[in-house]
């Protein structure tokens, strides 16, 4: 019987030729993305991003109305963050947050984030608000702001703003490099290593 499994197996098959070794590898690799796909990924990636930033007034450290806040990341400067802390870059563009509810806000801050940084802009100005009438808690969006802030990486540092750009109401924000802008400036350092030779 065994026999006769083997012969129906082996006449069944005639003509078929073995596949090639690692088609499945070869395949993998010369599938590439889309353009369309590969934007639809970051918009996800974004989208999750975002949703990690909390809406929830009990994950947030509720701050005064007047309270003159600031943070940086590890690896910022001092002297930097100082600067910064005196308005001392120039402001590239402005975020009023002040009058809209809590989820527009939250979306309205991380994108400007993120087009800020992809048009190269490193300081920009967060107008918040004050809130001291505000509900559940005083100082509602400022609390919020500045938690959020601080879960977005690619913001490096934050500090009040100097009176004439909202004191205690606003926040001088500094941010990241887009991936563009660390590239030129690696190339930027490079050549000039090079001629210093």
């Amino acid at each position: 019987m065994l026999e006769d499994d083997t012969a129906l197996f082996m006449n069944e098959m005639l003509g078929v030729t073995p596949m090639k070794k690692n088609l499945t590898s070869a395949s993998v690799h010369s599938i590439k993305a889309t353009a369309p796909q590969l934007q639809r990924r970051r918009d996800l990636e974004a989208n999750e991003s975002l949703l990690k930033l909390t809406l929830d007034v009990n994950q947030i450290k509720a701050l005064e109305p007047e309270k003159i806040v600031g943070f940086k990341r590890d690896g910022v400067q001092s002297a930097v963050f100082e600067r910064l802390s005196c308005g001392g870059y120039r402001i590239a563009s402005e975020v009023d947050l002040h009058q809209l509810k809590l989820a527009l806000a939250r979306e309205v801050l991380f994108q400007s984030i993120e087009q800020a940084i992809a048009l190269g802009q490193r300081s920009i100005l967060v107008i918040h608000g004050k809130g001291a009438k505000s509900k559940p808690i005083a100082a509602l969006m400022k609390s919020f702001t500045v938690t959020w802030l601080t879960q977005i990486d690619s913001v490096l540092a934050f500090h009040s703003a100097k009176p004439h750009h909202g004191g205690a109401g606003a926040l001088y924000v500094m941010l990241t490099k887009s991936a563009q802008k660390r590239i030129e400036t690696q190339e930027f350092n490079h050549k000039g290593a090079s001629t210093r030779l």
